[in-house]
């Protein structure tokens, strides 16, 4: 297979394993219900189920296994982890009680905690710099594919089959993903000389994780990504978490139909923006990322503004109308954001930095930005009513301000940090030297 065309198939396959890493926490809000009547349990145990109790070891075993895949095979990483949270997935249907069900949601969370960090690794080193932000949007093209497959595939499974059924089938094709993960991609560690010239990395040291955090902080432009990422999805798990109940309380709409919508909103939006957004930072702005995060901070703003609008409209298609445009707008932002993260860091910290991001954006977001947006529904019921979630939600909107201004100071200097980044690169290869690979592809893999 030529160089190209590995590339191209090497970011479906991550794709689609990341589209079905996220379709269980969708496939289970569908089925929250179901559960609770058959296995008895309350709102309290349902909300442990899939909240903090996933977030929490989601969030944390992302490290240990992020700094595995900083020194090992990644592809290793990912077909075991991958394997890991299929079987849970499946055993998940075979739940008896709250304790077992709570068990197996925490295998499920330590296996997804294996899917991401590993491959935006992988996807740094098979492709420059510049054709990064594209690469990392396509690769994150399955959140919103995952939109798709799990509020259709899994609501159609439950009415047809049972919620048990439903969760043994959703794991099923993560045992085939694991077979062509397994035999059909390569770690280019190991057989690879990068075209630049960073060292792959198939033995030798690792710096310790004091040395990666002081100098990732050092770093002020992964700062303030960092400070972006987090409050981005604080507020978008804050609004979002509360997104369905609003449209049902406001506007009177039917858990099937709002499925449905959401469905084209999140899910066909998603997957347009994420596309348009690597497109453009290729194509329009490639190895200029002060211009991309120039314009990712003008889209969250704008993000922010129109989502205003969707909780003041008079009925329910002009806010939908909205929601689907800035669902649009918003899913520009993943390619160049996450690629321009990857560029900044060392290869020996890339999947560390990824995990470190998720740990705060994690807990910061799933863990208080629904609790936010339901407190203050809670504070403006005595005066607004049936309509306190819509205030509720309004006050969270101009939010993304606030992770635009840090896009903007991290535009300031980001130029100056990627001109250090050589520097910072050389002194940990010096300091932990690696053994060089062998059989030398200049047109494989790239690494900057």
């Amino acid at each position: 297979m030529k160089a190209s065309a590995y590339r191209n198939y090497l970011l479906a396959i991550l794709m689609v394993i990341l589209a079905f890493n996220y379709v269980d926490r969708l496939a289970l809000a569908v089925v929250l219900q179901n559960i609770k009547v058959d296995l008895s349990l309350s709102d309290t145990q349902l909300g442990l189920l899939s909240g903090i109790a996933f977030a929490l070891f989601y969030s944390v075993m992302g490290l240990p296994i992020a700094r595995w895949a900083d020194r090992g095979n990644r592809i290793v990483i990912i077909t075991v982890t991958t394997l890991l949270w299929s079987v849970a997935v499946a055993l998940c249907g075979f739940a008896a009680s709250f304790v077992q069900l709570l068990l197996i949601r925490v295998a499920v969370a330590v296996g997804e905690a294996g899917c991401i960090p590993p491959a935006h690794s992988l996807i740094a080193d098979y492709f420059t710099r510049e054709e990064r932000p594209r690469a990392v949007a396509r690769y994150m093209q399955g959140g919103p594919l995952s939109v798709v497959i799990g509020y259709c595939l899994a609501g159609w499974l439950s009415e047809l089959f049972g919620w048990r059924a439903m969760f043994v089938m959703l794991g099923l094709p993560g045992l085939v993903l694991v077979a062509l993960a397994r035999f059909t991609l390569k770690e280019p560690r190991s057989s690879v000389v990068p075209e630049e010239r960073t060292i792959a990395a198939t033995a030798g040291g690792q710096p310790t994780l004091r040395e990666v955090t002081a100098t990732l902080w050092s770093n002020k432009s992964f700062r303030h990504l960092l400070f972006c990422i987090s409050i981005v999805y604080f507020f978008t798990q804050g609004i979002g978490q509360w997104q369905p109940a609003f449209f049902m309380r406001s506007y009177g709409i039917g858990a099937g139909e709002l499925g449905t919508w959401f469905t084209v909103i999140w899910g066909l939006g998603g997957l347009i923006g994420t596309y348009l957004g690597g497109e453009w930072a290729f194509r329009r702005a490639a190895g200029n990322e002060r211009l991309q995060l120039r314009v990712m901070g003008i889209a969250y703003g704008v993000f922010g503004l129109i989502s205003l609008g969707v909780y003041l409209s008079p009925n329910r298609y002009l806010a939908l109308g909205l929601l689907g445009l800035a669902s649009i707008g918003v899913n520009t932002t993943s390619g160049p954001l996450f690629a321009t993260i990857q560029s900044l860091v060392p290869a020996r910290m890339r999947a560390l930095s990824i995990a470190l991001i998720y740990l705060f954006a994690n807990l910061i977001g799933m863990g208080l930005g629904p609790l936010a947006a339901g407190a203050l529904s809670d504070a403006y019921r005595p005066w607004a009513g049936d309509e306190s979630l819509r205030y509720a939600l309004l006050t969270l909107c101009p939010g993304y301000l606030w992770a635009t201004w840090h896009l903007w100071r991290g535009s300031r200097t980001v130029s100056r940090d990627l001109s250090l980044f050589k520097e910072s690169s050389h002194a940990i290869e010096t300091r932990y030297p690696a053994k060089p690979a062998v059989s030398p592809e200049r047109d494989t893999v790239h690494s900057t």
